[in-house]
């Protein structure tokens, strides 16, 4: 197989969520991959801060904050887009929050703010910018889940059921829009320190079951997302649509470890 199918030169992504953390580690390897990147989110400051990194890598790039929970704001993002590059083929929705409450205490408002972002800002991004793709006959949506799409983790009831939506969500535009040209997956990552979930798991018994439930025994890294975005955004998965790349250290496929 060459290289080349891994090549994304003359490719313009767009990250919801690009401005760190996860989101910001992929937009980051799309731009060094040839793509033309924007990464985006509510916070100005860091998505110029992120626009500076790519364009460090001598990739173009924009400076568009945007919100999920609002759709103007994502078709404000959309439209200056296609003004500046005329195009758009590749979307990774990496916005997402999460928090940590007993299930039977979790306020209605809560739950609605975490499945409002996580799952209906997935949504409406593949809405504002699925559309575009389909028109164009080309794209490439790459929608972040968790491995609590697949099991149970304690006390983030509204966080796993907003991933394992994500997933639902992922299989239905993959067949809805397969005859269109665009592919739609889903990469689910194991257990990564972020700001998002990092008080959650550093050096707290939570992570220590983890730890102890992953095979390769260690947390995941952020760049260790980056080649199968790669792979999933390049012509190397034309024929993949409808599917969830697990990078978990092997602990969807654990059973006893020792």
């Amino acid at each position: 197989m060459s290289l080349q199918l891994f090549d994304l030169s003359g490719r313009v992504a767009v990250v919801t969520g690009g401005n760190q953390g996860l989101g910001l580690e992929i937009a980051l390897g799309l731009a060094r991959a040839g793509a033309d990147v924007v990464p985006t989110s509510r916070n100005l400051a860091k998505v110029e801060e992120a626009a500076a990194a790519i364009e460090a890598l001598g990739r173009r790039t924009l400076r568009c904050a945007s919100d999920v929970l609002d759709r103007a704001s994502l078709v404000r993002l959309h439209d200056a887009v296609l003004a500046e590059f005329g195009k758009v083929d590749i979307l990774v929705n990496a916005a997402g929050i999460t928090h940590k409450l007993p299930t039977l205490e979790v306020p209605e408002a809560e739950w609605a703010r975490v499945m409002e972002t996580n799952l209906t800002g997935t949504l409406r991004a593949c809405q504002v910018f699925g559309v575009t793709m389909a028109k164009a006959g080309y794209g490439r949506i790459i929608n972040i889940a968790s491995i609590t799409s697949f099991a149970g983790y304690f006390q983030v009831a509204a966080y796993s059921a907003s991933k394992s939506a994500v997933v639902s969500l992922t299989q239905t535009l993959a067949v809805e829009m397969a005859g269109q040209g665009v592919n739609v997956n889903a990469i689910a990552p194991g257990v990564i320190p972020t700001p998002l979930n990092t008080k959650l798991i550093n050096g707290t018994p939570r992570g220590a079951e983890i730890l102890m439930r992953t095979p390769m025994h260690r947390f995941g890294r952020p760049e260790e997302l980056v080649g199968p975005a790669i792979f999933l955004a390049s012509e190397a998965a034309s024929f993949v649509t409808g599917t969830v790349v697990a990078v978990d250290g092997g602990f969807m496929g654990s059973g006893v470890n020792c």
